[in-house]
């Protein structure tokens, strides 16, 4: 499924319906994005489609209204709103789900210029010429340099601001866009000029977002729910700084497929650990229900991270994992591909504009991924293993074998993308 044409089936079996099954009081708050209504949670209170930054609508319990202030505040206030007025005598399971950083990354008022107009370092690859690797790469539509809008780049106004909130966002930005307007940087130097404003956009969203979870972090201790709570702190994907001069995601690129999981498990999980185990986002279910107590379906896929957090990394875990991605042309034209990434190579194959082809990368001698050795000698028996476990990785998860016929060499495929099970849902490095 995809977020644009097609509906998540809330009569599904989901780790929230086990959890309140088993006792437990469940909530989520924010982002959804999935077409149909939240189902096996006692509230529920989110944002309709992606949803907008400032003062947005939202969906609760079925009624829409309109919040006032910024969308990541009032994630965190109506999120810490249920944390204190829950049945206290029930484990609970809270989901706070964060619009930011997504597009057009506009920040909370409070942190305009909190950087103090710094200037960023930029990426090596900020001005990547795509040498090496194939058609995919170099037609894409989502460069800083052709795709970066005018919203993007507050060069206008984004949607929802009230007048007061328009006036101090009118005082951070009117200068510093009529200098740039006056100054009419053309080429790298435009380039460059995005890639800065880029940079003080999305960090100051994340500012905000790391606000508001140390908000809830702060009422747990409070409470004294710290030492007998879970935290994780996790995203669906990572996100292009520049890199390859891109922003967005949906790449198997390290940068896109390379997703933040931050654990905190007193008495469980030491401070400061880290593992280099491959887990993926289907492993988040299996652990919550590990973690609660709570049997795993044979149905859902993943594993259980409880023994990774725990310091142990059982003999038969995971060494490889399988990526796919087939929403095209729209929005960003990134080609449909598939493909399994291990801890040192990462094989791909692209389709889509009427053709197909693969791409292998080495990121112990090329971490930038910016050439492709699939096709070389050296990399023969290397191209064998991983195809064979590419096939097994397809089998296990159930992927089904026509929906990338239908995808490959049919630009309009966005409808056949659609129809793809659950159970081919794309995995993510973490």
């Amino acid at each position: 499924m995809n977020n644009t044409n097609s509906t998540f089936d809330s009569a599904q079996l989901t780790f929230p319906k086990l959890l309140q099954k088993a006792g437990y009081q469940a909530a989520v708050v924010g982002k959804w994005h999935l077409g149909s209504d939240p189902t096996g949670f006692d509230f529920w209170q989110i944002l309709p489609g992606q949803g907008i930054y400032y003062n947005p609508p939202m969906i609760k319990m079925g009624e829409r209204l309109t919040m006032p202030g910024y969308v990541t505040d009032i994630i965190g206030d109506v999120s810490l709103a249920w944390l204190k007025n829950r049945d206290k005598t029930k484990p609970f399971m809270l989901m706070t789900q964060h619009k930011a950083p997504h597009r057009e990354w506009s920040p909370p008022l409070r942190h305009l210029g909190f950087d103090r107009d710094r200037v960023y370092p930029e990426p090596a690859t900020l001005f990547d010429d795509f040498a090496g690797r194939g058609s995919a790469e170099r037609e894409q539509d989502m460069t800083i340099e052709k795709t970066f809008t005018e919203l993007d780049a507050k060069l206008v106004v984004p949607p929802g601001l009230n007048p007061e909130q328009r006036t101090a966002w009118d005082a951070y930005y009117k200068p510093r866009n009529a200098a740039f307007r006056a100054a009419k940087p053309a080429g790298k130097d435009l380039v460059r000029w995005r890639y800065q404003r880029y940079m003080h956009d999305y960090l100051a969203t994340v500012k905000a977002v790391d606000e508001n979870v140390g908000r809830v972090l702060d009422y747990l201790e409070k409470e004294g729910l710290a030492e007998n709570t879970v935290v994780i702190y996790a995203s669906d994907q990572g996100f292009f700084l520049g890199e390859h001069g891109w922003f967005d995601k949906r790449w198997s690129f390290e940068e896109s497929a390379r997703t933040p999981l931050i654990v905190r498990w007193p008495g469980v999980t030491k401070a400061g650990a880290s593992t280099a185990a491959l887990v993926s986002n289907l492993d988040f279910a299996a652990t919550f229900l590990d973690v609660a107590g709570v049997p795993v379906p044979a149905e859902m896929q993943g594993r259980s991270l409880r023994p990774l957090l725990a310091g142990a990394r059982p003999a038969d875990w995971r060494t490889a994992f399988y990526y796919q991605y087939f929403e095209y042309p729209t929005p960003h034209r990134v080609r449909p591909h598939y493909g399994v990434i291990t801890d040192r190579y990462k094989l791909v194959r692209f389709g889509g504009a009427g053709e197909n082809y693969w791409e292998l990368f080495d990121r112990v001698k090329d971490p930038s991924e910016l050439k492709s050795v699939y096709g070389d000698p050296a990399y023969a028996a290397t191209t064998a293993e991983l195809e064979q476990e590419l096939a097994r990785l397809r089998k296990e998860l159930e992927v089904p074998d026509e929906v990338p016929a239908r995808w490959y060499g049919n630009p309009g495929g966005a409808a056949a993308g659609a129809k793809q099970t659950a159970k081919a849902a794309e995995e993510k490095k973490l």
